[in-house]
């Protein structure tokens, strides 16, 4: 049976102190700002931490969102995360509106969760100062694992005999249904997820070049999940984070048995019938050892290496190990059983020995949808105890400030006069 939003509220009740002391005393013993090895960002920078991920399919970026999901546990921050309806997502594939967004964390400082980018709704709702960061993969490894992953939900591969990457390949026109629901899993996905028109003609090469340049605008950084260390040293120093901030354990991953061998041919045939998906990541690609390379790679190699051992460190820690990865069946922890998309694939977690009651533990192991919830009833407790019986102020008096940044946007709390019960039936 699925654990309620009630359960998990039970058996985390005593971590619920908003001190966050239980995610900082594990880390103690990690160095806590190792210098950069580089040259620095600035030593009296301030941490950034108003920040929007742009969380892509299938790119390592549920292991980054729970980098984000711990930072603003720790420092007390408010992350936006989907309405009730919403489930873990902000209504994917729907484009992205504020109305999607739960009103317990309607001013946020991180954004970390599914969307399909809508950029004016997005910076409607951050504050103006928000870093936007994304993540690609390289189109045919990812394509890969979205055909794995989704085969059971996509029509475009559900209809493939034997559920055959390679029969699919041959003819994708043949398969592929662009106005089903889900079609954007089958044809450039990282292009969908970003906002942009996935069946484009490839030939008008004036429109990929536009897309690149808005994201490029928008975005400060754009990790590469191929280098997730470099990425994550690169975020590090963009944000003023400190080492003990970055450290993760892979998350969302599927067995070695649901995984394909990519062949050249197959690469080959995935990048053409993905031939946005693959520009995008090229160039992305590039300027991203542009960065590396203006930092110096033997520099940012070290502080990757000094991520790595703190990684290590936090393992023996959690796992007296390096974490094994389990079958969700074989996890006796429910709340760490990672979900399971169909009965095709088989998506691993990591239980924590018994010894381990470390809260930062659980943390780091956590599945997407469950640390949701968790942060979710966190943030609704806060929101109650501050607003105890009163009746609600105005919508219009919960703006963030007198900022500009707000508005004219529509909120989606309730209006005057609403009591508190009423609040918290939005919950419910």
């Amino acid at each position: 049976m699925a654990s309620t939003s009630a359960d998990i509220e039970c058996r985390i009740a005593p971590y619920l102190d908003s001190s966050a002391d239980y995610l900082t005393q594990d880390l103690s013993r990690l160095p806590k700002s190792l210098p950069f090895s580089c040259a620095s960002p600035g030593a009296s920078q301030e941490k950034l931490t108003a920040v929007a991920f742009l969380k892509t399919h299938k790119t390592a970026s549920s292991t980054v969102q729970n980098i984000f999901f711990r930072f603003a546990e720790r420092h007390n921050l408010t992350v936006a995360l989907p309405h009730n309806t919403c489930e873990h997502q902000f209504c994917y594939p729907q484009n992205f509106s504020i109305r999607f967004v739960h009103p317990y964390t309607i001013h946020p400082s991180i954004v970390a969760s599914h969307m399909r980018l809508n950029t004016s709704e997005l910076k409607r709702l951050m504050p103006n100062d928000t870093a936007y960061v994304t993540i690609l993969r390289e189109p045919a490894a990812m394509f890969e694992s979205l055909f794995s992953y989704y085969n059971q939900y996509c029509l475009s591969f559900k209809t493939v005999p034997n559920a055959s990457m390679d029969a699919f390949l041959s003819n994708p026109l043949k398969y592929y249904q662009p106005q089903e629901k889900y079609s954007m899993y089958a044809h450039n996905t990282l292009i969908y997820d970003l906002g942009g028109d996935i069946d484009h003609a490839t030939e008008d090469e004036g429109y990929i070049l536009d897309f690149i340049k808005k994201m490029e605008s928008l975005f400060s950084l754009v990790m590469i999940a191929e280098y997730f260390d470099e990425s994550l040293v690169l975020m590090r120093r963009l944000f003023s984070w400190d080492l003990e901030d970055i450290v993760y354990v892979k998350l969302n991953m599927r067995s070695l048995e649901s995984k394909v061998n990519v062949t050249s041919v197959l690469s080959d045939k995935i990048r053409a019938w993905n031939a946005l998906d693959a520009q995008l990541y090229d160039h992305f690609n590039a300027t991203f050892w542009e960065k590396i390379r203006q930092l110096g790679i033997g520099c940012v190699q070290k502080e990757v290496d000094q991520l790595r051992q703190a990684r290590e460190q936090l393992a023996r820690q959690c796992f007296g190990g390096s974490p094994q990865p389990r079958l969700a069946a074989q996890i006796r922890n429910k709340d760490l059983r990672p979900w399971q998309p169909s009965n095709k694939v088989s998506i691993v977690g990591y239980d924590l020995p018994a010894v381990a009651g470390s809260e930062l533990c659980l943390k780091l192991v956590m599945p997407e949808k469950q640390y949701t919830k968790y942060l979710l009833k966190k943030q609704g407790i806060k929101v109650r105890q501050k607003m105890g019986h009163r009746t609600l102020l105005p919508a219009k008096s919960l703006t963030r400030g007198q900022s500009q940044h707000h508005k004219g946007v529509q909120s989606p709390y309730p209006a005057r006069g609403s009591t508190i019960n009423q609040w918290v039936s939005i919950m419910n």
